[in-house]
Order: C-alpha cells, then sequence, then structure tokens
C-alpha cells in the first residue's frame, strides 16, 4: 500500500509539471507537496502506534475472553456430563435400594408368618400339654375321692350295721363288712 502510494506521488507530481487533469485538480486543492507527504508519515506512524498499543492490547483482551468463554463452555458441558452421570447413578442407587428394601420386607414378611406360625404350634402344644395334666389330675382327684368315698361308705356301713345288730364289731368284722360293701358298690 505503501508502494502505490509513492507511485501515486510520482506521478502526481508528473502531472503537476504537467498541465493534465490530475495537476489541475492538485492545484484546486492547494496540495502541498511537503507537507502531503509528512501527512501521509504521520498517517502511517499513528496507525503503527495505535495498532501496536491501542487496537492490540483490545484485541487481546478480547482474545482472552473469547477464550475464557470457550473455557466457560466446556466446563459447563463437562459439568453438564458429570450432572447426568450423578443423575443416572443416583437413580440406579435408588432402585437398588429399592429393590433391597422389597426384599427385605419381603423376608420379613415372610419371618413373620414361620414365627407366628411357630408359634401358634407352640401355643397349641403348650394347651394340649395343660389340657393332659388337667385330664391327669381330674383323674387323679377323681381316684382320690373314689377311694375316700369307700372308706367313707365302709365306715358308714360299719356303723351302721353296729347300730342295727347293737353289737360292737371286731376290726376283722369292721373290714370284712367294708369289703362286701365296696364289691357292691364297685
Amino acid at each position: 500500500m505503501l508502494l502505490d502510494t509513492f507511485q501515486f506521488l510520482a506521478v502526481a507530481d508528473v502531472a503537476v509539471e504537467g498541465e493534465g487533469p490530475l495537476g489541475e485538480i492538485l492545484r484546486k486543492f492547494h496540495v502541498s507537496w511537503p507537507s502531503f507527504i509528512a501527512q501521509w508519515v504521520n498517517f502511517i506512524i499513528i496507525a503503527v502506534l495505535l495498532k501496536k498499543f491501542a487496537f492490540g492490547p483490545v484485541l487481546g483482551i478480547l482474545e482472552k475472553r473469547r477464550a475464557r468463554i470457550a473455557g466457560g463452555e466446556a466446563k459447563l458441558a463437562e459439568i453438564e456430563k458429570q450432572l447426568a452421570e450423578s443423575e443416572r447413578r443416583t437413580e440406579e442407587v435408588l432402585g437398588k435400594a429399592n429393590a433391597d428394601a422389597k426384599r427385605m420386607i419381603e423376608e420379613a414378611k415372610l419371618s413373620a408368618t414361620a414365627l407366628g406360625e411357630r408359634k401358634t404350634q407352640e401355643a397349641v402344644a403348650s394347651a394340649q400339654q395343660i389340657l393332659a395334666k388337667a385330664e391327669e389330675a381330674a383323674k387323679s382327684e377323681r381316684e382320690q375321692m373314689v377311694t375316700e368315698l369307700k372308706k367313707e361308705f365302709g365306715r358308714l356301713v360299719t356303723n351302721t350295721t353296729t347300730q342295727v345288730t347293737g353289737k360292737i364289731l371286731t376290726p376283722d368284722d369292721q373290714s370284712r363288712i367294708n369289703e362286701e360293701a365296696i364289691a357292691k358298690v364297685s
């Protein structure tokens, strides 16, 4: 670009010397070559300084921001991926926990049923033992009562016989009468 400018100036210098249309335009606008060249040099220096000290840092800052935004987007994508993985693992753990809980409940129900049946069987066995003991106790008591009744009956028969006959009976007579009375009752 700088080379094109110098070529233009060289042509313009020729045109000023000659009276062509370019020379006429340059005279009309009062173009002074030394000030025109100085302005071009100033423009180029300012453009280079602005590019280096103004646009360069601004573009660097913009590039850093772009990089930071891209990094943030990458981190966000990674976080979303980790969140999805965490949710998946949480669902798996909850599913496993629910399955374990259901299994434990079923085991508890089965255990409770078995325990209830065992306790029922124990209660039935205990009741049967109690009934057997009660029957045995009743039988024993009945036998005891029968024995007492026989003794009492024998004593009554002996007393009655003593009073009816008016004689005092010997122990042999008393036992013989008791045995005969008991035999008739049985």
